[in-house]
């Protein structure tokens, strides 16, 4: 069976669409600058692909809060120049979290459960600090699993940062969909 020329031109639009997801979430989560070859290595991206990225990546973002900066062939997402302002004011404000602690939650609500060795791989022996502390407050659980943890957010969480659960969100949109 043979491929038709539009079906591998769409086949192609959707490696890139991937490949440029996976490239985006790598400089978001990194909040640092990243070399070509450090993209290369976590997105399985190849250089040529992820230059062609990146630049699609600035052009989506030029006119947003965030923009992706390019410095001696280094590149990482970060807040817009014409916003930082707004960052150092939330930065120097009295936030219950440290920055850090921000980061280590934010990981932990986005891919739970985990478990919290590959945490502390990601965000380093401080984040032992963090989930204590968290356990503690009660915005997360705490469960043993062998020689490690598994870490899921509690009740308490979503009722602290006045967010759904995921169970509300989806009944939530069952009651959006029109019937008939």
């Amino acid at each position: 069976m043979e491929l038709r020329d539009e079906g591998l031109e769409e086949l192609d639009n959707e490696r890139e669409r991937t490949a440029s997801k996976r490239v985006e979430a790598a400089l978001f989560i990194a909040g640092r600058f990243m070399s070509l070859q450090e993209l290369v290595a976590l997105t399985d991206v190849n250089p040529i692909l992820l230059k062609k990225i990146l630049a699609d990546l600035s052009d989506c973002y030029k006119d947003s809060g965030i923009e992706i900066v390019a410095k001696d062939n280094l590149w990482k997402m970060d807040v817009a120049s014409d916003y930082t302002w707004l960052v150092n004011k939330l930065a120097t404000g009295s936030s219950e979290f440290s920055k850090a602690e921000q980061e280590t939650l934010a990981i932990l609500a986005y891919k739970q459960p985990m478990k919290q060795s590959v945490l502390i791989k990601i965000r380093g022996n401080k984040a032992y600090e963090h989930i204590s502390k968290f356990v503690q407050m009660g915005l997360i659980t705490k469960k043993r699993m062998g020689h490690t943890a598994e870490l899921r957010l509690s009740e308490s969480f979503y009722d602290y940062f006045s967010v759904p659960t995921g169970e509300n969100v989806a009944e939530g949109a069952a009651e959006e969909k029109p019937i008939g």
